[in-house]
């Protein structure tokens, strides 16, 4: 439950010509390597340069030169709750194609699932505190939440069963299930500037923990096809010595906000 995984991605139609470094064999351009042939429209002589493609994708990443980004496209099925399907799909530069419980019976194709218990921080209201287990109230809280989970579940599934039988639309017996609990899958379309985008804000502290999920299993799935990407979410930190000899004591606290650094 709440993953994410690649079912299609740009096949560039390019192949390589024969060099040394690939003993003479010629192989289908990768999407990565499409990202920097693109990039290179204007040096033709260049663009089959594969060997500095990761050089040059820090370059536009570092510069925010994103277009050629744009180049590639990211197809994922994600499965997940109706609840964070919800969040999701407000990401608007994306597609999007989700299962129907207008023309599906979820309880039998989806599953229910059950959720963990957090509770709310007193600080910050978008933001949940997971139960440790030393405290007996908090214990008491999880217990319970199980107990009504699993209660509302199981009537829920009862009364929309007994409403199909009777002839009720699907569209209508839909309702009466509960949408934290009731599992659901999409398809998620994209570029990969898209992916980017999405990932910089849904992996951040400030997102629901479940849908912080699917963002991180997306950016794993992406980093398995874009392996450069992986500086880019996760530098190597620099010294505390390296950043006020390069950058000056004022402007550290400002820098350690920008999207590089936010993967430490």
């Amino acid at each position: 439950m709440n993953d994410a995984k690649i079912i299609a991605i740009t096949q560039p139609t390019i192949t390589l010509p024969p060099s040394d470094e690939l003993f003479g064999q010629i192989r289908p351009m990768t999407a990565e390597e499409f990202i920097c042939y693109t990039a290179r429209v204007s040096n033709p002589s260049n663009q089959n340069n594969t060997l500095t493609a990761p050089k040059l994708l820090k370059y536009l990443i570092e510069h925010k030169h994103w277009s050629p980004f744009e180049m590639v496209s990211i197809t994922m099925e994600i499965n997940t709750t109706r609840d964070i399907s919800h969040q999701i799909i407000r990401h608007r530069s994306f597609s999007f194609q989700e299962f129907s419980q207008r023309y599906a019976d979820p309880t039998k194709d989806m599953a229910f699932v059950t959720r963990e218990a957090r509770l709310q921080d007193a600080k910050n209201r978008q933001n949940s505190i997971e139960i440790t287990g030393d405290n007996a109230d908090d214990n008491e809280v999880k217990n319970l939440w199980g107990f009504w989970q699993r209660e509302v579940t199981q009537k829920s599934k009862e009364a929309y069963k007994e409403m199909i039988v009777m002839g009720l639309a699907k569209e209508q017996a839909r309702a009466i299930l509960p949408e934290g609990l009731t599992s659901t899958r999409l398809y998620m379309a994209g570029t990969l500037r898209s992916w980017i985008h999405y990932i910089d804000v849904r992996a951040e502290e400030g997102t629901q923990k479940e849908h912080r999920e699917v963002a991180l299993a997306a950016q794993q799935e992406i980093l398995k096809h874009f392996p450069s990407l992986e500086e880019y979410w996760y530098p190597t930190p620099p010294t505390p010595e390296e950043l006020e000899a390069t950058y000056g004591v004022e402007k550290i606290e400002q820098l350690c906000k920008e999207p590089w650094w936010r993967f430490w």
